[in-house]
């Protein structure tokens, strides 16, 4: 049986509840898997008005008290209408807002007020009014869904909605909810949901972020929730376990269930608004001991799985972009729990979180694809670990960079970690290179001599460059000193390695050999003139190596110092490599 808008819209008309159920009932059948809508025809456009005349009525229904299954078809309506982005308009005032929310159970004071506030339309005074009252009362689960459905699509695709949720408090109904994390009654699409509305309402309203981190103390309250979601115990402070199942190897659990995984994910992209300026900052004593907790829990994320492999690099992903979020210090609890039989040891400290890391990061060089999106969080993650943690640039060392023997060959060739990483110090986005220099250049403890070594000049410049270094020197007073860790290979070809290219190459005949001085000083005057007119039609733009270690422009008035006195000497020369001093 079908029927058309306007058939659907005259049931509803009569008032009558058993006439409204079944044309709705049939309307929401032959639309569940409409997604697609096209506004530019004249037809199209007169089907999206009756569609809001027809969200004008449903929610005129929903003012009312309904039989469940009448509420259920009106709320399975206005979320099926709601996809529609151009047909919003009856849902996004404050009294349509404040009826769904509190259908979903998250009515707070200023919904009651918006619906107490209303004006009645000509279609809501049949039957009686509903008073407003928050629906976990006597909660109808499956009525709860639809309407946190219809709030997260209202959301999405109308930005009036955003301003009236805020308006609202929403974002305080939803809290109150979240924070019964181990109450039975919530099924899992009701805490998703709410989950997915919460993600909404902080991507979108940076005034909700905030109240959600301040006001809501939104990283304890996600953080239980995280906690409840993977069903976490606690053997030591900082140590989480996976409830009854204490002492098994991460690896040997069973993977997460998809319910778990998709709560956790909502939970984690959340935190992640919330905490988005928070990785450099101070924070207090209390703070503190709650990013360490989360930590923990973080900790945990990274080294779960969950059901395939495609959904477990997804949540690895998010758990990696929160992770660098986090207070620099808190990363600290990535490296505290105890040395098991078969964790990986290093100078005594459990490093199974950052081999993971590490894992994590050389399977997105190896895909290669949106480099910026998916390898840069893992990078800098690496890189501020690395420059806090002794023994975490230790390890790390010793997997990106290991004692140095293959000398024949340039640094970016190969298939090593450390040739994948120093082909990226050439890319094209200036943020791959330079996150993968900085990464490398801690590894080496901030030493210009011992970058060089490992990646050769020519591909160091550009970090070099921006901090003034091409001149060599370099500070690594910050780190630790080492023992000499040169391999015999190395220090066999030491003298004979190009540090442009940072390998040894054969002897090249020399260009200039059996020139007079006068056929060298033309040759010289040449280059220059050539370079002079190349800048003055603006195809090149020559530059100079600066006092302070620093590129500049190299001007006209350089260049024609240079046209008649090509007897300049450089400069500054590359700097050679010295020995490498450990790790």
């Amino acid at each position: 049986m079908t029927m058309d808008l306007n058939s659907i819209i005259d049931q509803l008309e009569t008032g009558d509840q058993d006439v409204a159920l079944v044309a709705l009932q049939i309307y929401n059948k032959e639309n569940s898997q409409c997604f697609a809508f096209n506004k530019d025809g004249e037809s199209e456009r007169e089907e999206g008005k009756l569609s809001e005349r027809l969200g004008k009525l449903v929610l005129g229904f929903l003012t009312r008290e309904l039989q469940p299954s009448c509420q259920l078809a009106c709320v399975e309506t206005v979320r099926i209408l709601s996809r529609d982005k151009h047909c919003l308009g009856p849902f996004v005032s404050h009294s349509a807002m404040a009826t769904l929310a509190t259908i979903a159970g998250i009515g707070t004071a200023e919904t009651g007020q918006a619906q107490e506030g209303a004006e009645e339309g000509p279609n809501v005074s049949v039957g009686e009014t509903k008073s407003p009252n928050n629906a976990s009362e006597n909660p109808d689960v499956e009525v709860m869904v639809e309407a946190l459905k219809s709030l997260c699509n209202i959301l999405l695709h109308n930005h009036t909605a955003q301003v009236v949720a805020e308006e609202l408090q929403l974002m305080k109904g939803i809290a109150e909810r979240l924070k019964q994390c181990h109450d039975p009654t919530w099924t899992h699409e009701v805490r998703f949901f709410d989950l997915r509305l919460t993600f909404l309402l902080t991507a979108l309203r940076v005034d909700v972020r905030a109240q959600l981190a301040k006001e809501l103390h939104g990283i304890s309250l996600l953080g239980n929730q995280l906690d409840a979601t993977l069903g976490l115990c606690w053997p030591d402070t900082f140590e989480s376990a996976r409830a009854g199942s204490e002492g098994i190897p991460p690896e040997e659990l069973p993977p997460l269930s998809r319910e778990q995984t998709e709560r956790a994910m909502e939970i984690l992209k959340t935190l992640f608004n919330i905490t988005f300026n928070t990785a450099k900052s101070e924070v207090d004593e209390e703070d503190a001991a709650e990013y360490r907790h989360l930590g923990a829990i973080l900790r945990h994320c990274l080294m779960s799985c969950a059901d395939g492999e495609e959904r477990t690099e997804e949540f690895h992903s998010h758990t990696v972009n929160l992770l660098g979020n986090l207070p620099l210090p808190s990363l600290d609890v990535l490296l505290m729990p105890k040395v098991q039989q078969g964790s990986i040891e290093h100078m005594g400290v459990n490093m199974d979180a950052v081999h993971m890391l590490l894992d994590f990061m050389e399977k997105r060089l190896d895909r290669g694809n949106k480099l910026k999106e998916t390898l840069l969080p893992c990078l800098n993650l690496l890189t501020e670990s690395a420059r806090i943690h002794r023994e975490t640039r230790k390890f790390l060392r010793s997997k990106v960079l290991p004692p140095l023997r293959d000398v024949k060959n340039r640094p970016e060739v190969g298939s090593s970690l450390r040739n994948k990483l120093v082909r990226l110090m050439t890319h094209i986005d200036t943020d791959v290179k330079t996150c993968v220099a900085e990464l490398i250049f801690v590894l080496c403890k901030e030493s210009v001599s011992r970058f060089i070594k490992y990646t050769g000049y020519g591909n160091a410049a550009g970090l070099l460059a921006a901090r003034g270094l091409l001149r060599g020197a370099g500070d690594s007073g910050i780190y630790s000193g080492d023992e000499d860790s040169e391999t015999e290979e190395y220090r066999e070809a030491k003298a004979l390695i190009n540090p442009v290219t940072g390998v040894v190459e054969e002897e090249q005949s020399n260009p200039m050999e059996g020139m007079t001085e006068e056929q060298k000083e033309y040759e010289a005057m040449k280059l220059v003139s050539m370079f002079d007119k190349l800048s003055r039609n603006n195809i090149i733009q020559p530059m100079q190596l600066g006092g302070d270690g620093r590129i500049t422009e190299l001007n006209q008035d350089d260049m024609q110092r240079l046209v008649h006195n090509p007897h300049v000497q450089p400069r500054a020369q590359p700097p050679g490599s010295d020995s490498d001093e450990g790790n």
